[in-house]
């Protein structure tokens, strides 16, 4: 596996992928240039961890499948995203979201002065198949989410950090996706709880069949639930693989799962260094 990002092949979508990202470019204000070439792909039914620090192009990468950057003066500029075998980066995001594909928001993004009940009504507002339907899946939700039916009277700011996430994937889930692009579910909040809300993720993956794309820091616990990982860098994919593969190279274990001692630079700096020395030696 090359690790120069500039000889990294775009992947080749696969015949069940329901998510295919084909060498995209993106643009802040016509000028700054924060994704460089990234390809990926999300086959259906799995859960695909997209890793990095902050500031790799994590998030970018999301709200470049969502059709979120328009609001933030972001833009793709070459290439192009495909949901379900059809091109999706012209369509508005509700338009997307109608199709199956809905993205939760980093930071949980709740509606604070309304109840946890009235955040996933609102999650709700696209679907035209009428209130048994929707009442049907919020008792789903609940059951998936037992905190949630415990706390549904509660004004949603007035929660804890764990259960305005889980409000947050709650309110994804009744839109009644096929596809959640979930960023940085784990952060601000403690790690049993960031292992309890992983667990339902896995569960709504393997009964609901819900498709998955993780935009997370914690590479420790990204890798444990993904099937497949890719790992990102200053707007690029450095590295990609199977989830158990990444979870044993060592250098991922050393830059990304706190494996290893020595100051850190990156994980490009570091690749290069050790051709170099061998080149040399």
């Amino acid at each position: 596996m090359s690790l120069n990002p500039a000889s990294i092949p775009a992947p080749e979508p696969a015949g069940d992928g329901i998510l295919s990202v084909n060498n995209i470019e993106v643009i802040y204000d016509h000028v700054i240039l924060v994704l460089k070439g990234v390809s990926l792909t999300v086959p259906k039914g799995g859960i695909v961890a997209l890793l990095g620090a902050n500031g790799a192009g994590k998030t970018t990468t999301l709200k470049a499948i969502s059709n979120l950057l328009h609001a933030e003066r972001g833009e793709v500029t070459k290439g192009s995203i495909q949901f379900k075998d059809d091109r999706v980066d012209q369509l508005s995001p509700n338009e997307l979201v109608r199709r199956g594909c809905i993205q939760v928001m980093e930071g949980r993004h709740c509606f604070g002065h309304l109840s946890i009940e009235e955040n996933l009504l609102t999650g709700a507002f696209t679907r035209r198949d009428g209130w048994a339907a929707v009442k049907r899946d919020m008792e789903k939700v609940y059951d998936y989410f037992p905190r949630l039916r415990q706390r549904k009277n509660s004004q949603a700011g007035y929660t804890s950090g764990g259960e305005q996430q889980m409000c947050a994937i709650g309110r994804a889930m009744m839109s009644k996706p096929s596809m959640i692009l979930l960023d940085e579910p784990s952060m601000g909040l403690a790690p049993q709880v960031v292992e309890e809300i992983f667990e339902i993720v896995r569960e709504l993956n393997t009964k609901e069949g819900v498709s998955f794309l993780l935009a997370e820091q914690n590479t420790n616990i990204a890798l444990r639930y993904a099937t497949y990982g890719y790992i990102m860098e200053t707007g690029r994919i450095v590295m990609d693989g199977e989830a158990a593969a990444l979870r044993e190279n060592e250098d991922v274990k050393e830059f990304y799962l706190g494996v290893g001692g020595g100051d850190r630079k990156s994980f490009r700096e570091v690749k290069s260094y050790k051709r170099r020395k061998r080149w040399l030696s």
